[in-house]
């Protein structure tokens, strides 16, 4: 693991932020996490109290992320905030280039202002997206294939894609992960993935009717979001900068994650159960996103560690618990 550090984590108290926090806590790191203060309180999803050092900002203040950044000065950030649900950003596409593209900017320029003017060595990981692919027009993708964006989200992140690797070039070690899909059972309830697993425990219990979906023939691929969080941190203590492709490779339809979920809830017949709702169409859906994450694994020895009948079980556990009491 190497000597303790000083490390800066933006969305901590989302899901993926929260398992970082976990991981670096109990490596020892003095962590520090930006929470926004419109956002859930991060007590419930952050390790013990006192264990995180908790800062209120905003990634749309420039200056304020500029201070906090040179008065932590972390030799490790991890750009885990932005708008994350596509759908939202279709509702409010300035806002996500705001947060998302411009956000990022602002950590990566903070980053390497504090590295210029002392004598630390700072490495960013960026969370980058598969949705900066767009609509790919082969599969699976790699680290090669067009950026092409089809939604707010899309371009966004595509722009934050972009910007790392341009400060790659000016000196900084920025790495970035490009995350598929990653679920487990802190994922909010506004995700697909989240309702239809808390839909399905309410089924089961028989505290709800139906689930209302949108394009069940969606492919994504979907992996475990610890897994992915350990690609993160493996990614930024690499080497090189580098980007990096963070995938399973396996490809599952909106419909196999429903099927797995009732399965998972000892529900039998599920598709009378379901019923597809033309509003929950996306203006703009790829029809398959499925990451190739060969230079994970050879570059960083990363591999995932749980199917998706795991992770989807996993969901619907947890879900069946929380509903259940």
């Amino acid at each position: 693991m190497g000597p303790s550090r000083t490390v800066l984590v933006t969305g901590a108290s989302g899901q993926d932020g929260s398992y970082l926090c976990e991981r670096l806590v109990a490596e020892g790191h003095d962590v520090h996490a930006l929470h926004h203060p419109g956002s859930s309180s991060p007590s419930a999803t952050l390790p013990e109290s006192g264990a995180v050092t908790c800062h209120d900002g905003d990634l749309a203040h420039e200056r304020g992320i500029r201070d906090l950044v040179l008065d932590v000065r972390p030799e490790e950030i991890y750009n885990l905030a932005g708008i994350s649900s596509v759908a939202r950003s279709w509702e409010e596409p300035v806002l996500t280039g705001t947060v998302t593209g411009l956000g990022a900017a602002a950590i990566f320029d903070s980053a390497w202002r504090l590295q210029e003017s002392s004598e630390l060595s700072v490495r960013v990981l960026q969370a980058s997206s598969a949705e900066i692919f767009g609509s790919p027009a082969t599969s699976p993708q790699d680290e090669s294939t067009p950026v092409a964006p089809v939604s707010p989200y899309g371009a966004a992140k595509a722009y934050a894609h972009h910007l790392a690797r341009a400060y790659r070039a000016r000196g900084l070690h920025v790495a970035t992960a490009i995350l598929y899909n990653h679920e487990s059972p802190r994922r909010p309830e506004q995700f697909v993935t989240r309702k239809i697993t808390r839909t399905v425990a309410a089924i089961a219990l028989g505290q709800a009717d139906d689930l209302a979906l949108g394009n069940l023939d969606a492919v994504r691929d979907w992996g475990w979001a610890p897994d992915y969080v350990d690609a993160m941190v493996r990614a930024n203590r690499a080497d090189d900068a580098d980007d990096y492709v963070v995938a399973t490779g396996a490809a599952h339809s909106v419909r196999d994650f429903v099927e797995a979920a009732f399965a998972a809830a000892g529900v039998a017949d599920w598709e009378r159960y379901v019923r597809v709702d033309p509003a929950f169409f996306r203006p703009a859906d790829p029809t398959a996103l499925i990451g190739d994450p060969s230079k994970a694994r050879e570059l960083l020895g990363w591999v995932p560690t749980t199917s998706f009948a795991e992770i989807v079980g996993a969901m619907v556990a947890q879900d069946l618990k929380e509903l259940g009491s």
